[in-house]
This record gives structure tokens, sequence and C-alpha cells, in this order.
């Protein structure tokens, strides 16, 4: 595969996978070969749309076709863990869409399946791909604002959205904290790592669903952060990282920057701004082509979005929701 071009099959037909497809489509080394859906009709339309060869009425045939090294999973949440088994069971190596699953036991049924085929699996948590969220992870790692004091991190959505939509539906995992606090909670662990005590609270909606939930981490070492995530209120989607010498700040849309301040005591400030060549800000290439690198490679997960790390994020969020008292229908 080191030659060739990376064959990917995408199922679920809804704007993520719309998104992804078109990065997908302008890299020269991914080729999308098949594209699946519940319904043949949404398939069909998809794949014209995008030029892709076969569509599929059902999601077996998909997991099933032996021509596909990469099938990338943009279902709603709480069809992650049965989509992305079909296809890890069928040898298929797989990129899951955030947040990963429902819960951490979903998650660790679909690492365990991935280890004994012996598949790629990763998160799709592109921020963690992002040119300038790395180099803000290599400051911090380096020492450059010293030992991390605090984390900061919002991301909120105005809406307002009905009781129809699957923001507000907790059949589908919906609310705030899986659609959106799952970005500033991987910010932190990105940072800090899994923390050692949680605390938390939440304004449901009549159905259930978180409608914003604001969280305190906090660290043996020391350390706090203190996140937030809301479908009720439009955030300004900054996040800073206060430390012992100095402070990151990443002023807006933090988890796929234009810029960020490293401020450092005595020393002017330093602006990092994104190259165009890695541009535009939100583009999804990065995540894809370093799924390609891995299975070209023959890895069966990313150093950049380790699954121990996915795992650690999801248990955190089962945390999260244990405080809140948020409960989806499948868990009884």
């Amino acid at each position: 595969m080191t030659e060739q071009k990376v064959r990917w099959g995408v199922l679920a037909t809804g704007g993520i996978a719309a998104a992804f497809t078109a990065e997908l489509v302008d890299l020269p080394d991914a080729e999308v070969v098949a594209v699946a859906s519940r319904t043949e009709a949404s398939a069909k339309a998809f794949a014209e749309r995008f030029g892709i060869e076969r569509a599929y009425g059902d999601w077996d045939a998909l997991a099933n076709d032996a021509d596909i090294d990469v099938v990338y999973v943009a279902t709603p949440h709480a069809a992650h863990r049965t989509a992305a088994g079909l296809c890890l069971e069928a040898g298929r190596n797989v990129l899951v869409e955030k947040a990963f699953t429902l819960n951490s036991r979903e998650a660790t049924e679909l690492v365990a399946l991935a280890a004994d085929r012996g598949s790629f699996l990763m998160e799709a948590m592109w921020m963690y791909c992002n040119p300038l969220v790395r180099r803000v992870k290599a400051l911090v790692d380096d020492g450059a604002v010293g030992e991390v004091r605090t984390v900061q991190a919002d991301f909120g959505l105005a809406g307002p959205f009905p009781p129809s939509h699957r923001l507000r539906d907790p059949a589908q995992g919906g609310g705030a904290l899986l659609d959106l606090g799952v970005y500033p909670v991987s910010f932190a662990h990105l940072l800090l790592g899994e923390p050692d005590d949680i605390k938390a609270s939440a304004v449901l909606s009549p159905e259930g669903a978180d409608l914003q939930t604001a969280a305190l981490f906090s660290w043996d070492s020391g350390a706090l952060a203190a996140l937030h995530c809301s479908i009720v209120g439009g955030t300004g989607t900054s996040a800073s990282v206060t430390g012992s010498l100095g402070r990151i700040d990443i002023p807006d849309g933090f988890f796929h920057p234009e810029r960020f301040v490293l401020h450092r005591d005595g020393r002017d400030p330093e602006e990092f701004v994104l190259d165009p060549a890695d541009g535009p800000r939100n583009t999804l290439r990065h995540e894809a082509s370093e799924v390609m690198r891995a299975v070209r490679a023959g890895e069966t997960e990313s150093p950049w979005v380790p699954l121990e790390g996915t795992l650690a994020v999801m248990r955190t969020l089962d945390a999260v929701r244990e405080r809140i008292g948020v409960r989806y229908p499948q868990e009884g």
C-alpha cells in the first residue's frame, strides 16, 4: 500500500460525511470507492455528488467490500458502536467520528475488537491533527509556560434547536457534552492527561439532554481545568493554558485555530499564525493524511490520536454525565 492510493469507504451521508469526503476527493493519495447509507437512494445521491463508484443501501455491504482499505464512520454517536463494529468484524481499518461512542464501555469494546482483528482504529479528533494545536502541545511539553496550572476552554452554539433535533435527542446521544464538550475535554486531556477529580453541573432539557454543561477538573499536580459547552448560547470558542512561567491564548476557534499568542514572563508576546500551506483552518485533510500514513505503515493506531487517550476521554465524559444526571436510553 506504500505506492498506491488508500481506498476509502464512507458510512453515512450527513453533513460531516460530506465535508470529509470533499477533502478526500481532493487528496491525490486518496480514493473514495464506496458509500453506504440506511437507504439506497441516499447512498446513490451521495455517490453521484462526489463521483463515487459504489453505493450501498446497507452497512454490511460496505463493511464486507474487500476493495476498501479504510472506512470512515460518520453516523450519529449512538450508532458508532454498531457501525464501526461491523467494519472491524469484517477486517476493515476504521476512522470513527467523535465523540467516539456513547460511553466508555462501547469504546472499550471497539478497541478490543480492533486489537483482535489487527485493524487500525482511530477517533476522528481532527483537533489533535491540526498543525497549530500540535504546536501548542509541543510548546507546553517543552516547558514554554512552565508547569501547567490552569486550562480553560469553551464551545457553545446559539441554537435554538427544537426538541426533535438530534442535538436534543437522548436516543442519539444528544446534548452539548458529546457533540461540543468533547472538544474542551479533549483539549484538557491533550495537555494534562486524565483528571484525578471531576466536578460538573448542567442545565437539562425536558427530554433529559444537557443544554449546557460546566466542568471543573483537577489533577494531583495542582492543575485545574475550567470547561464549558452549550447548545443554547454561542460562545467565543476560546482557550488558554496558564503555567508557572507564562500563558498561551487561543482567541477563537481553539479546536482549529488561525493563530495563538505565547506570553512568557520577561519577553514580548509571540504570535504563531497558521501557515497558508496548512489551511484553510477548517480543513480535515490533516486527519485524513495521518490515517493514511498510519495505514500505509501498518500501524494499528495513530500516535497523534492514541486509543488509550480516546478511552480516557470517554471515561471522563462518563464521569461528567454521572455528575449531571444524563443517561441515554440504550444504557438502561
